[in-house]
């Protein structure tokens, strides 16, 4: 198959008529045109070939951005105290549990039958006191009989030294016995107290969001105590923040902060979450607990970080322990400024704050400007003085015949 160049038809094949051969020679000078006009345009861009930005008024941040792991503000581990088998449950994951509400019990054989024996001997204790206080009484009688009889010189000195001793003798007898009561009833109080913990309550009003217990599970409590399921308030819940070393000193108790979770709701903006600072750790360290799940996960990154908490109300329980939260604190604010583009500011050497740019005039010219900036962040700068609602801001400069070029000052 051959072409043939449409700028030079040659011979007419046979059945093309000169009509046809004329649409063709002005489509080509159509294009031509076209490429013409296109390559003169492309020369120039907005005013004098140059790309400007428009100086308005926005807001802008400055923000230190982190990862964090939601957790409940206040939360409890309930363990078991005494060894045995878990005789029932009454409360599953995710129930609400009232302060002192029964949330499991253990079988109770061994602490009562020591509770029994506990007061058992006590009671024999009690016995023996009274067997003494009642040979006490004999003694004082005899003891003051004698004495009677001594001064009548109706006995003898022995025998009411004798009566004297075996006074005393029982009122010993009897403070010993006494003791042994107290130790007693200081036992059978810890049993009780031991048969007591095989009935275990709630701690403090919440939800219960683990349960690490089953029912016919043994325990034992005689190294640690087991844990059996944890019990948290989630109408507050605390966010424990990885902030790195490079940018934790930029963070401080006091400031303002921000997050979002992970997801949400198709077709809406992301719900934000706002609190303030509570506390910055001194050293980097892993939070408690692990019922729950460990606030935030072991790292085997070489990237020191500390752990920066702040706390955030949860009235509607759409927080949940273990949420991711993209956290941003802030640093410093400023609304209804002026902003400029940062990307076409250049700053000044040795002027912190100072930066160069140009201005386009209303002759299409560039003009360049000095001007201070206050608030800013990746992309976007506040200025402070050296620009003016409306000015026009070169961002990009593209010479006749070329592509875009960036402003180099």
């Amino acid at each position: 198959m051959s072409f043939q160049n449409p700028m030079n038809p040659g011979p007419a094949r046979p059945g093309r008529s000169p009509a046809r051969r004329r649409r063709w020679a002005a489509l080509v000078a159509l294009l031509a045109l076209a490429g013409a006009a296109a390559l003169w345009a492309g020369g120039r861009a907005g005013d004098g070939g140059y790309e400007t930005a428009t100086i308005g008024r926005g807001d802008i941040e400055a923000t230190v951005d982190a990862i964090g792991t939601l957790q409940p503000r206040k939360y409890v581990d309930v363990g078991a105290q005494v060894s045995g088998q878990v005789r029932r449950l009454h409360v599953r994951a995710g129930d609400a549990v009232a302060k002192g509400q029964l949330l499991a019990e253990i079988d109770p054989t061994v602490q009562q039958s020591t509770v029994d024996a506990s007061r058992a001997a006590l009671a024999g204790l009690q016995a023996q006191l009274a067997d003494q206080q009642a040979s006490h009484r004999l003694a004082r009688h005899q003891h003051a009989r004698q004495q009677q009889m001594a001064r009548d010189g109706a006995t003898r000195d022995e025998d009411v030294q004798a009566a004297e001793a075996e006074r005393d003798r029982t009122a010993a007898r009897i403070d010993h016995l006494k003791a042994q009561i107290d130790q007693a009833q200081s036992t059978l109080k810890g049993n009780l107290a031991q048969l007591g913990y095989t009935r275990i309550d709630a701690p403090m009003a919440g939800t219960v969001v683990a349960l690490d217990a089953r029912e016919g599970q043994t325990l034992n409590a005689a190294y640690q105590t087991p844990n059996v399921l944890r019990i948290a308030d989630l109408s507050a819940m605390t966010v424990w923040t990885e902030v790195s070393e490079a940018e934790v000193r930029r963070v401080r108790a006091g400031m303002p902060v921000h997050f979002s979770t992970l997801g949400g709701t198709p077709g809406q903006a992301k719900r934000r979450w706002s609190g303030t600072v509570r506390q910055v750790l001194p050293a980097p360290q892993q939070p408690e607990g692990k019922a729950a799940g460990t606030a935030l996960a072991p790292t085997t990154s070489k990237v020191v970080l500390y752990t920066v908490l702040f706390d955030v109300e949860n009235a509607d329980g759409e927080l949940m322990p273990q949420m991711t939260a993209q956290v941003s604190f802030v640093t410093a604010a400023a609304r209804g400024v002026l902003t400029a583009p940062l990307p076409a500011l250049q700053p000044v050497a040795g002027q912190p704050g100072r930066y160069k740019a140009r201005v386009l005039r209303a002759d299409g010219q560039p003009e360049p400007r000095e001007l201070r900036i206050g608030v800013r962040d990746r992309l976007t700068a506040e200025v402070l003085e050296g620009l003016a609602e409306g000015d026009r801001l070169v961002t990009a400069e593209r010479p006749a015949g070329s592509g875009v070029r960036r402003f180099q000052f």
